[in-house]
């Protein structure tokens, strides 16, 4: 028997099993009925009993790792990496064998389960995405590229969507993973951006808190829409505030890009330092064998937490400030939250406009257009000193390279690239920030 073979007899023993049983639970958490939910708990638990008592689920480990392992290696690109997804739904077993052998997106460069969206993206490049922009409903869609010309025929895979809601006082954008049922009572909610009224100040958050050391505001109002009966069993009901965004107030009307400051509560400076790494968020494991589209379900909280909302200038200069301040020492600066800066454009004579070198990633002018670098300097221990042997050219440090470009290629695309420390994630609710009206930066 051939190794696509075992592959596509697993595939199709579990998968129909697999898909049956979830099916019924998820028709037992929708029924209103307690007798019939239980009814159909108990059919989906036998499923679950078959697939653990089966010939697969009791291969030899030896032979899952070799089984795992050349189907990690030959299934590297989408759609033919949905196959790796499908062995960690199979069985506990299998599922613990995914863990150790598929990596992270910052040390293979690949985003495979749902999860990956959460976590940084790699050292070593970039992950290259786009953005659909549907101004009709006030969506935004984000897909992984597949191929080059992906962005000619939209050919991509899709990761995460969002939708904007204006308020009285300010704009919400609410992220979800599925592409059509984006709500806050979605059990596909994962965060939110929220604007000021101006649209010049911005906070991202996240359905899970970040690691214990972070540097969160104090918690200020609590929100009341999910502190009373919850709507849904799977309504995370956690909101934490992991970053603060400002853009630069225009009041003289002068021309030139925008000047943005991103604040990366959840990320510290020292990981951009050598050796340095961001903290996981707390149990971010792979998703229950019931369904991978549920990863980003949030652990349960006594209370439900709607982290500071202050877009007062104040409060976001004190901590670019602190952030960016001389006077504190090397071992405190590295305790500070990260601080994005946008890089500062080139004016073109002949062109008679600002430019940025995108590498052939965007092609269109515009004033949403802009890159990331980081805006802390490297302590000084953590310069290396100029190589004098040799020709070649030293490495980029980590501290110049570009960690999130955004710009414009179509009449509603954008192209979208991040890199470590950020996620997708991260990444999509900063580029989702551009897109909102800012009467006061232009």
């Amino acid at each position: 028997m051939s190794f696509r073979s075992i592959v596509r007899d697993v595939r199709d023993g579990f998968g129909s099993l697999s898909r049956r049983g979830f099916e019924v639970r998820l028709t037992g958490l929708h029924n209103r009925g307690k007798s019939q939910g239980s009814v159909n708990d108990l059919n989906y638990n036998n499923a679950s009993l078959v697939i653990q008592n089966s010939r697969w689920a009791n291969l030899p480990p030896e032979l899952l790792c070799d089984v795992i392992k050349r189907l990690e290696e030959s299934e590297s690109t989408w759609p033919e990496r949905k196959h790796v997804v499908a062995c960690a739904a199979v069985c506990k077993s299998w599922r613990s064998m995914c863990k150790e052998i598929v990596g992270t997106p910052e040390l293979c460069g690949k985003l495979t389960f749902p999860v990956s969206l959460k976590q940084p993206g790699p050292s070593d490049g970039t992950i290259q995405c786009y953005i659909k922009r549907d101004k009709s409903n006030f969506t935004y869609r984000l897909f992984l590229c597949l191929s080059p010309a992906a962005l000619l025929v939209e050919n991509g895979k899709f990761l995460l969507s969002a939708k904007r809601t204006r308020r009285t006082t300010c704009t919400e954008h609410v992220i979800s993973m599925d592409a059509d049922n984006i709500s806050r009572s979605s059990s596909t909610y994962i965060g939110k951006l929220r604007s000021n009224f101006l649209g010049t100040k911005f906070i991202i958050y996240d359905t899970q808190p970040p690691h214990s050391g972070a540097l969160i505001p104090a918690p200020g109002r609590s929100s009341r829409r999910f502190i009373s009966k919850k709507v849904s069993p799977k309504v995370p009901n956690g909101s934490y505030n992991i970053a603060h965004l400002t853009y630069e107030l225009n009041v003289l009307g002068t021309r030139g890009p925008r000047k943005m400051h991103c604040i990366m509560h959840s990320i510290p400076a020292s990981a951009l330092e050598p050796g340095g790494s961001v903290p996981g968020q707390p149990e971010l494991l792979l998703p229950p064998l019931s369904s991978l589209e549920d990863s980003f379900r949030s652990i349960s909280f006594s209370k439900s937490l709607d982290r500071s909302t202050d877009f007062s200038s104040s409060r976001f200069s004190e901590i670019v400030g602190a952030a960016l301040s001389n006077d504190l020492p090397d071992s405190e600066k590295s305790k500070m939250p990260l601080v994005l800066k946008n890089k500062a454009p080139r004016w073109h004579e002949q062109l008679q406009c600002w430019c940025l070198n995108f590498r052939g990633r965007v092609t269109i002018a515009s004033v949403k257009n802009f890159q990331l670098i980081a805006a802390q300097q490297p302590p000084a221990a953590a310069l290396a000193p100029p190589s004098s042997a040799g020709t070649s050219q030293p490495a980029q440090p980590e501290h110049d390279k570009v960690i999130l470009q955004f710009g414009k290629v179509g009449k509603d695309m954008f192209t979208m690239d991040y890199r470590y420390p950020l996620s997708a994630f991260q990444a999509f609710a900063i580029c989702l920030s551009s897109f909102d009206t800012k009467l006061a930066c232009e």
